[in-house]
């Protein structure tokens, strides 16, 4: 590596290589990292093609340099915003409740003769 990245730093390159898993980009002529498939953007992507392409000039940030092997690790994803996450609203019920809504009519017929069973079995 000719050029001092850090781990944060966003910067421009140069999409140089697409692969199944991730898209290498030149960030200088002696440095180049990659984009991760799962770094590109949020949700599933399944064909890097479709979201880059060679001789695109990229804004990445750098997410690991790993100075034994050079590799650098790159996301675009990281510099989008994230989606709004869907919130799930149950309302918790006793369990009660749940019991009088899923059985109607099952348990309820036991529970209307149960008394009278009582009654029977005390004679």
């Amino acid at each position: 590596m000719t050029k001092k990245y850090e781990v944060g730093e966003v910067v421009t390159g140069k999409v140089t290589g697409i692969q199944p898993y991730g898209a290498f980009v030149a960030l200088d002529e002696h440095t180049q990292g990659l984009v991760h498939i799962s770094e590109i953007t949020y949700g599933y992507v399944k064909d890097v093609a479709d979201f880059l392409k060679v001789g695109d000039e990229i804004e990445v940030k750098i997410l690991d340099i790993d100075d034994q092997s050079e590799k650098i690790s790159l996301s675009t994803r990281a510099l989008q915003e994230a989606p709004p996450q869907k919130k799930k609203e149950q309302t918790r019920k006793s369990l009660q409740d749940r019991v009088d809504e899923s059985d109607a009519n099952g348990f309820k017929s036991l529970k209307d003769k149960l008394q009278q069973w009582i009654d029977q079995s005390g004679q």
